[in-house]
């Protein structure tokens, strides 16, 4: 339950899935109150006013000193106390009280990539050697900590900490003055709440027990490390984004017993520290809650924020974190491969990916006995004899490749097995092959799984030969592609705000952990190379707003492979990428660096939209522009029943003197004109607004179509996706 004001309404938290609250006994839990803009420039008398104001709740002020977990008092005002439910109410109703909800608990969602995206460091683009490598941003991580001895934090060659810098190096379990460094030049954690079982699972300091952290930090800004590999696979030079940025670590992530967790508290509270401390990028690889004022302060403060869309793909409307001041990002394939080769008895020979590398004492990879395992669950191997033998198991349901992949490889080692052969409909999640140690494991598309299986029914005796695998990068790999498990738009929250933003590098990213270099998938790898990127470009562009740098990111983006032709999206089936997939694209650093145009947005209409979309004012119906009107790089019509038109304003960032015309891609079933049709820019018009008038050609319960809108010129091509829904009723055909 969550309480509001009387005049003010905050919506429901989308993530309940995955949510459980944070009990202290049987009828206190954290709740977080949220109070707006801060009074007080000074944060102690921020803090005091908070112990105030709980004391008329709690009936002293010693009492609401003892309550309160986290006091935001830096970047904004509120805080996160232990209350009873009836309190909780009662603390709503204060008239300085915006909001009051309970805390949520949720699960935490490199070699090739940065040559991927045309950033390569012994051939360095133009965009890395006129930003310097990212010299002295500060790019702040929220996550599980950091391993700070790992070689993608040596500060060797690094100067003096910016004197504008002002955190702290927090000391505490295993971590000294002297893991902070001109690298690493800050460190905090955020321990309240966490049970006391869960202190003999953890670092009590910002250092990282779980690796998750340290993968994301090292891939955003990690310092260059040569000769980098994973038992030889991936081999090359691993390096973050913007190599010669600063790092600042903001430790939320804790192990329990069934997985890592964070809290909205902490998460808040790190923001609200990272504010005060001076970081310039914020990249957050996890799932908070969707009313992310924490995340809208930070912008008003100059940070730009980076969030993961989430891991629930190819399924529509299960992304997150898609609120319009923050860059929401989904994950894509790159160019490297790691093929296996299987030879049946038969001597053909079919390919599949995995890690699978030969232990030193072993030799040559030999024939083994090959049998049919099914689906591989328990009850499907019952009865089959498995042991030293390889199993071949086909999963044709789609469910999370890691967990499929986990149950199947723990039930074929219950039984002896000595090898696995997984079919599924993707082969691209690698990292969970990783904890075969050295026993093959291989995945393979289920076009090839039968044909195994075909082979296994003809023969008396099936055997087969898996071979390790090879690195393979360039051309010959197809990409980018949107990955199978990335989370797809729309926004349920926020329809009319076209999301993802953008896609990265999020699938098999090799970068370190602790005091090694494993693989990860997921959104939360994609994350940092984003947050990467954008340090890159606040050297070079130091003077752009957020909104300005998250427009040069979506509207350069690319949405053509290497091949030219359309990005695909891995789904059931697979299919031509849209919006709903990667926003405006697959992310493209040197086109970010020269937008030509951008659409700025100044912070208060943020304001407008936290305070009309999420408080839900009533005068808002009467004063405000539909949410589509935000001078967004995209345009969202959910509901278009009638011709509208949607203004967007863009700025000049090019040559003085320049001319653009509009190119327009109109939805299927929807006719869009533009006016005016040509931008002229000079020394004394440097902004322009247009009108976009958009008309449904047809009269029917749709579903969402897309197309795009592009201003170009000789030098440049500035496109924003669109999306848009027919609709005649209330109810909804299926997403497409």
């Amino acid at each position: 339950m969550a309480f509001h004001s009387r005049s003010q309404r905050l919506s429901a938290c989308l993530l309940i899935c995955f949510s459980f609250m944070i009990r202290a006994d049987g009828s206190r839990k954290l709740y977080i109150a949220y109070l707006g803009d801060k009074k007080h420039d000074d944060p102690s008398l921020v803090a005091a006013s908070h112990h105030e104001i709980l004391s008329t709740i709690l009936g002293s002020k010693e009492e609401a000193i003892d309550s309160v977990a986290y006091s935001y008092k830096h970047g904004f005002s509120g805080f996160a106390a232990m209350l009873t439910e009836d309190q909780a109410a009662n603390l709503a109703e204060l008239p300085e009280v915006i909001s009051v909800t309970p805390n949520q608990k949720h699960e935490l969602l490199t070699t090739q990539s940065w040559d991927f995206l045309g950033l390569n460091y012994q051939r360095p683009s133009e965009l890395l050697q006129r930003s310097n490598y990212g010299e002295d941003i500060i790019i702040g991580i929220i996550d599980t900590g950091i391993w700070p001895e790992s070689r993608s934090f040596s500060d060797h060659g690094y100067g003096i900490i910016p004197p504008r810098w002002k955190g702290v190096c927090q000391l505490g379990q295993e971590w000294g003055r002297t893991n902070c460094s001109r690298k690493i030049i800050g460190a905090r954690y955020y321990a309240a709440g966490l049970n006391k079982a869960s202190h003999k699972l953890n670092y009590m300091s910002a250092r990282d027990m779980n690796g998750h952290g340290t993968h994301t930090a090292s891939t955003a800004a990690g310092s260059v490390v040569e000769g980098v590999s994973l038992h030889g696979l991936g081999e090359g030079v691993a390096r973050g984004g913007a190599p010669r940025a600063r790092l600042a670590v903001y430790k939320v992530g804790w192990e329990e017993e069934n997985g890592v967790y964070l809290t909205n508290a902490a998460v808040l509270a790190a923001m609200d520290d990272a504010i005060h401390d001076g970081v310039d990028i914020l990249s957050l690889s996890l799932v908070v809650d969707e009313d992310s004022f924490g995340a809208l302060h930070a912008i008003q403060n100059g940070i730009t924020v980076v969030y993961a869309g989430g891991n629930s793909g190819p399924r529509s409307q299960v992304l997150f974190n898609t609120a319009p001041w923050v860059i929401t990002v989904a994950a894509s394939k790159i160019d490297r491969s790691f093929p296996t080769t299987i030879t049946l008895g038969n001597k053909k020979k079919l390919t599949g990916q995995s890690l699978y590398y030969m232990l030193k004492n072993e030799s040559n990879s030999r024939f083994q006995t090959l049998v049919n395992g099914g689906n591989c669950s328990r009850e499907a191997l019952n009865g089959t004899n498995i042991k030293g033998k390889v199993v071949l198991c086909i999963e044709i349901t789609f469910g999370p490749v890691a967990k499929i992949f986990e149950d199947a490889l723990a039930n074929v080692h219950s039984g002896g097995a000595s090898g696995l052969i997984l079919a599924l409909y993707t082969t691209d999640f690698l990292v969970s092959t990783e904890g075969c140690q050295g026993m093959p494991c291989v995945l393979i598309d289920i076009d090839i799984g039968f044909q195994v299986l075909t082979y296994i029914g003809s023969q008396r005796l099936p055997i087969v030969k898996i071979e390790p695998a090879s690195s393979v990068t360039g051309k010959q790999v197809l990409a980018p592609k949107v990955a199978m498990f990335s989370s797809r738009g729309p926004s349920i929250k926020y329809p009319t705000i076209l999301k993802p933003d953008i896609a990265a590098p999020g699938v098999n990213i090799l970068a370190a952990t602790k005091d090694a270099y494993v693989f990860n998938s997921g959104t939360s790898m994609a994350t940092p190379h984003v947050a990467g990127v954008v340090a890159l470009l606040k050297v070079l562009h130091p003077q752009w707003s957020h909104a300005a740098l998250k427009s040069a990111i979506i509207t350069s983006a690319s949405t053509k492979d290497e091949h030219g032709t359309p990005i695909l999206a891995e789904a059931l089936p697979r299919k031509v990428a849209d919006p709903f997939d990667y926003g405006g694209g697959n992310i493209n650093p040197n086109g970010a660096a020269d937008p030509g145009l951008i659409y700025d947005i100044d912070p208060r209409e943020y304001n407008k939209f936290f305070e009309c979309q999420i408080k839900k004012y009533e005068i808002c119906n009467i004063t405000t522009k539909p949410a589509y009107h935000l001078n967004l790089p995209s345009i969202s019509i959910p509901e278009l029943r009638h011709t509208i038109k949607v203004e967007r304003t863009v700025t000049n960032v090019g040559k003085i003197d320049a001319v653009y015309r509009s190119d327009i891609q109109s939805p299927l079933g929807v006719k869009i004109r533009v006016e005016p049709a040509t931008l002229v820019f000079n020394s004394t018009k440097k902004v322009h607004t247009f009108k976009a008038s958009i008309k449904p050609l047809w009269k029917v319960q749709g579903d969402y179509t897309f197309g795009s809108l592009t201003w170009y010129n000789e030098q440049h091509t500035v496109r924003i996706p669109i999306a848009v829904r027919i609709t005649i009723q209330d109810f909804y055909a299926d997403v497409a």
